[in-house]
């Protein structure tokens, strides 16, 4: 999203709390791009210039933290936008609600929001040709190093990636 924004000239500003992930979007962005930590003041100041506002948080299993409240909302520009990707995990919008691909977006406090869970089903076979390529490299490289017991112990990314072995939870 960053990356497509940047491409159409869209001024954009990144949140997270880790500084380890913001610097390396900003080093597989190549591109200078303003990053802050998620800081109530900072963010509520950035959602009352946003056109379009975009949230992806993910926690394991667990649910997402509401991190824009109500408030935040109400003070947004009318007409914006919010996305709210993680809506999967309960949203991080105080004001999301899921919607549906036949129903996708409704308006509250004069923002458009854009709740559907599993976004990636309305093009399932862009998102299974996305999995195919990024599985592809994967499946060769477990045939040239000789197998599943060969890449594991060759691989740290592969070995990092392993939750069951043998009928063993690693």
């Amino acid at each position: 999203a960053c990356r497509a924004s940047k491409g159409l000239g869209a001024s954009v500003i990144i949140f997270d709390n880790s500084i380890t992930k913001l610097r390396r979007l900003q080093n597989n962005i190549n591109s200078r791009i303003s990053t802050s930590t998620i800081q109530p003041k900072v963010l509520s100041k950035a959602l009352k210039r946003a056109d379009i506002v975009i949230a992806a948080l993910q926690i394991g299993n667990g649910r997402v933290p509401c991190i824009v409240s109500d408030d935040m909302v109400q003070n947004m520009k009318n007409g914006s936008v919010v996305i709210d990707v993680s809506i999967d995990q309960g949203g991080c919008f105080e004001t999301s609600e899921v919607t549906t691909h036949n129903n996708p977006v409704y308006i509250k406090h004069g923002v458009v929001h854009y709740c559907v869970p599993n976004i990636a089903s309305r093009v399932a076979r862009t998102a299974s040709m996305s999995i195919s390529n990024l599985l592809t490299p994967i499946l060769l490289s477990i045939g040239e190093e000789g197998g599943v017991d060969n890449i594991i112990k060759k691989n740290e990314f592969i070995r990092s990636g392993i939750y069951t072995f043998n009928g063993k939870l690693t």
